[in-house]
């Protein structure tokens, strides 16, 4: 933690009442479900500003370069920019950085969904050799004891010390202040929840019909009643990433089922097998995560290898039915639609953009 922010515990205290001070993202929830939080970790405000001290800190690194914010930048709707993000000595990882914006509300975390909570994701990136680069959780919580200033936060805000400070008490923390980056209220929430007609534009309203109707893309990006979450919270494979292990993955299922077979997979071919890599399920090779489209015109580029650009190049992918493969899903399939109608979705995904969300 720098120095000149925090020199001791009385500065700790007046620097964590400046960030209660400040807002996190505007808190508006049209258009959200209720917030549930776990009964072993509730919210304080000591407890968020210390969460947010920890997402901010680079010393929690191997090389010092590296923070939670590094990946999920406040100025990119908690997102990176890059294709696939960057970890400590420079290193480029295998996947696209999500949006950590309303990832309270998901039932599973990282694009494989291999943690069931906040609390189990925030460990995750310290301990990735790209990532933060730590040995493992042992790791993280003696750079957090040997602060001396955040000793008495943990005080604060746990009430334990040094020999009792552990990881879990690291990952409540940061994951307490995950729990308050949450924005609704887009013009979409407005057009289809609160009635408001003239909320769309004519292009963006036929383009709400689109993606509910003739597109089918709200079978996985629901759309309920009374909240839209934008994510079924399942897997899929969409045939994104897939060619990188296409060729070989006869050979690999059945070295799988114990046929004398050897097949080794690189970084990025290892990455591709989705959520098989969790379940173990052959049907789940190539499976990712449904990604929530709330603000997804602020989160390029797309898909979990970060591979389409823009918009308009993913309205095109679903428009050809996605790349062939063996397992994938058969709601993928081409769409045929019009240049207008592609330009509409384009628009209504442009409204899924939070009206007030603002940043520190």
């Amino acid at each position: 933690m720098p120095q000149h922010l925090i020199g001791n515990s009385m500065k700790a205290f007046l620097f964590i009442s400046l960030l209660l001070s400040q807002p996190l993202i505007a808190n508006d929830k049209l258009g959200l479900p209720p917030l549930n939080i776990p009964q072993n970790n509730p919210q304080t405000a000591e407890k968020i500003a210390l969460g947010k001290l920890l997402f901010n800190d680079k010393s929690l690194s191997a090389d010092g370069t590296i923070n939670c914010a590094s990946c999920h930048q406040i100025d990119k709707a908690f997102t990176d920019g890059l294709t696939t993000s960057i970890g400590i000595n420079q290193q480029t990882g295998t996947r696209n950085a999500p949006t950590v914006v309303n990832a309270a509300f998901y039932k599973s975390l990282f694009l494989d969904g291999r943690e069931a909570d906040l609390e189990g994701q925030a460990l995750g990136p310290f301990i990735n050799p790209i990532e933060h680069g730590l040995a493992d959780a042992k790791a993280v919580t003696e750079k957090v004891r040997t602060n001396r200033q955040y000793l008495p936060l943990f005080k604060q805000v746990f009430g334990v010390d040094k020999k009792q400070l552990s990881i879990t008490h690291i990952t409540q923390a940061i994951a307490s202040y995950e729990r308050t980056l949450i924005a609704g209220n887009s013009p979409f929430d407005r057009y289809f929840f609160k009635n408001e007609k003239t909320a769309l534009s004519k292009s963006a309203a036929r383009g709400s019909r689109l993606f509910r109707r003739k597109g089918n893309c709200a079978n996985c990006h629901e759309i309920s009643w009374n909240n839209a979450l934008f994510t079924d919270n399942n897997f899929y494979n969409i045939g994104v990433g897939f060619q990188r292990i296409n060729p070989q993955i006869e050979n690999y299922i059945a070295q799988l089922q114990g046929e004398k077979n050897s097949i080794n997979f690189t970084l990025q071919q290892q990455s591709e097998l989705g959520r098989f890599a969790v379940t173990s399920v052959i049907k789940d090779l190539g499976k990712f995560k449904t990604p929530t489209l709330r603000n997804i015109a602020l989160t390029a580029p797309y898909m979990h290898d970060g591979s389409l650009k823009t918009l308009a190049e993913v309205v095109e992918y679903y428009n050809k039915g996605g790349i062939k493969n063996r397992f994938l899903d058969p709601a993928i399939f081409p769409l045929k639609f019009t240049k207008q109608e592609k330009q509409d979705l384009v628009e209504f995904l442009k409204s899924l953009t939070s009206n007030s969300l603002s940043f520190d």
